[in-house]
């Protein structure tokens, strides 16, 4: 697992996220927090047609977590603790690497922004992602058929 040992606090890298987006067009960057660790960043992306759509990408702490876990044969509570506290550096810092690749072709212009994050876009409870999955996907056209 890539960053499975970054030392990186959480924060720092929260930041160095926020400035990757503000200088991709970012209109506002807002966290999410749940028991004071940061769970998503959101934020606005202008678009010509709508103004500007919500965008929440979350960082998934928990499978981290469950993968570093799995690496040990008989954890104790110390290790548990500390493996915890490793799962939220890495998994931020995987975050910050995927924004960071997902944006050069944005800014060599090979492809739009809207077109990496149209997943991610957050109607205030669910990605568009989650709303076609939780759907079957039956909102796209079968294999062979067109629309």
């Amino acid at each position: 697992m890539k960053n499975y040992t970054s030392l990186v606090p959480v924060d720092r890298t929260i930041a160095k996220i926020e400035q990757i987006l503000a200088k991709a067009g970012a209109l506002s960057v807002h966290k999410e927090f749940n028991a004071g660790q940061t769970t998503a960043l959101s934020f606005m992306l202008p678009t010509p047609q709508s103004g500007s759509v919500t965008i929440r990408l979350p960082a998934n702490v928990e499978a981290v977590e469950q993968i570093l876990i799995a690496g040990v044969k008989r954890p104790q509570k110390e290790t548990i603790r500390r493996i915890s506290e490793q799962a939220h550096r890495t998994a931020w810092k995987i975050m910050q690497d995927w924004i960071e690749v997902q944006i050069s072709p944005i800014e060599m212009r090979q492809v739009e922004a809207l077109q990496v994050f149209l997943p991610y876009i957050w109607d205030g409870k669910k990605t568009l992602y989650t709303a076609l999955k939780d759907a079957g996907f039956k909102m796209l056209p079968a294999k062979g058929e067109t629309r």
